[in-house]
């Protein structure tokens, strides 16, 4: 059923938000450069590897060096913009069309991430990852990795049609009032660097 759910709603709103879609593209292009689509390898159900789809929201911008500037250097008021939006994670509709992600689920992490889980942690990846989680309307960056994975592994003993229409509704209202973007130190959130 949630499969079937997540093709048929996928789709539909691929067709509906298709000039939202467009216009973001666009936008991406003229004001913050190319590629318009960032692509990152993720793991995903039994730490599969696939990989994700989002709007780029930062420029590529380096020092003298050649080293990439920090985050918050090439985040641009177009790309917070996006990101505050949330538009920056349209592209993952197809992500979900293909069945590499599901609407509700674990947000789906970096591959480096893998060797850093305890064995608790680890059970996040026994579910299809999600645009939007339990942890995404319970905090999203603005908590800690830990409170965020316990929240993940809460998901998965207890997810249900109906729990995944609660998270979609709350990411909703989340989405409107443009909350918990970013954590408090870092413009998206510390990288995870394992539990101590």
């Amino acid at each position: 059923m949630k499969r079937v759910f997540d093709i048929f709603l996928s789709l539909f709103l691929i067709i509906i938000l298709s000039p939202i879609i467009i216009f973001t593209a666009i936008l991406v292009y003229f004001k913050i450069g190319t590629p318009i689509i960032f692509k990152q390898t993720r793991a995903g159900l039994n730490d599969r590897l696939f990989t994700i789809y989002k709007f780029r929201t930062m420029s590529e911008e380096r020092d003298k060096n050649g080293k990439l500037l920090p985050d918050d250097k090439r985040l641009n008021r177009v790309g917070l913009a996006i990101r505050k939006t949330s538009l920056d994670e349209l592209p993952q509709l197809f992500n979900v069309l293909k069945g590499d992600m599901s609407f509700v689920g674990p947000r789906p992490l970096l591959e480096e991430y893998l060797k850093l889980y305890n064995k608790e942690q680890r059970r996040r990846h026994s579910v299809i990852p999600g645009i939007t989680g339990w942890a995404q309307v319970n905090g999203r960056n603005a908590i800690s990795w830990e409170e965020k994975f316990k929240l993940d592994v809460w998901y998965v003993d207890n997810h249900s049609f109906l729990l995944d229409l609660k998270i979609l509704w709350l990411t909703f209202l989340k989405v409107i009032q443009r909350s918990d973007i970013s954590s408090n130190s870092y413009v998206t959130i510390e990288k995870f660097k394992g539990s101590k």
